[in-house]
């Protein structure tokens, strides 16, 4: 039996707003997430938050990706962005199946992102840290400070999950930005 794949949501009404990124921090008990847009003064939060899987949908691991999943449909839907910023999933030799299990989060979030139509960039941490910081082995506080100065905040967003989605939407936000300066499509 042949399948075809869904064509995405129609352009309308909810065009993207040209330059708007959400970054993503996944992970199954909590995903976070930070809409970021360019004004005149630099980057810009529209939105932000968590997507936390609660009660029955918790308990099994189908019931909290279809949960992450409406989730990011939902800040797709709301706030439609050109791109999708995500990090990229990281190994450890000690915790193999953590990045099993990370695996499965980024691949309900990146359907969401098919499903309407909005292209998918992932990032390393490495690469978020040193495009942020100048240093791919920056600490949590060099990045949480680069954090609060590119965003023009008075404190770092809270929980970790939504500092760390507003990172990986920054890191695309600034590699986006330097592409067009050299001319390059992103």
């Amino acid at each position: 039996m042949a399948t075809t794949a869904r064509e995405p949501r129609a352009v309308g009404e909810a065009d993207p707003a040209p330059g708007r990124v959400v970054g993503i921090d996944p992970g199954l008990g909590v995903t976070g997430y930070a809409v970021v847009e360019p004004t005149a003064r630099g980057p810009y939060v529209v939105e932000a938050g968590v997507i936390r899987p609660r009660g029955a949908s918790s308990k099994t691991l189908e019931g909290r990706l279809l949960v992450i999943h409406d989730g990011i449909l939902e800040v797709l839907d709301a706030f439609p962005p050109s791109a999708l910023a995500l990090e990229q999933v990281h190994s450890h030799v000690d915790h193999p199946r953590t990045a099993i299990l990370m695996a499965h989060a980024r691949g309900v979030i990146v359907l969401a992102a098919a499903e309407r139509g909005v292209p998918v960039v992932g990032y390393a941490a490495s690469r978020i840290k040193k495009t942020l910081t100048g240093s791919g082995k920056a600490p949590k506080e060099q990045m949480q400070h680069a954090i609060r100065i590119e965003l023009g905040l008075d404190r770092l967003p809270e929980p970790h999950d939504v500092a760390d989605a507003c990172a990986v939407a920054l890191c695309h936000f600034q590699i986006a930005r330097n592409l067009r300066g050299l001319g390059g499509a992103c």
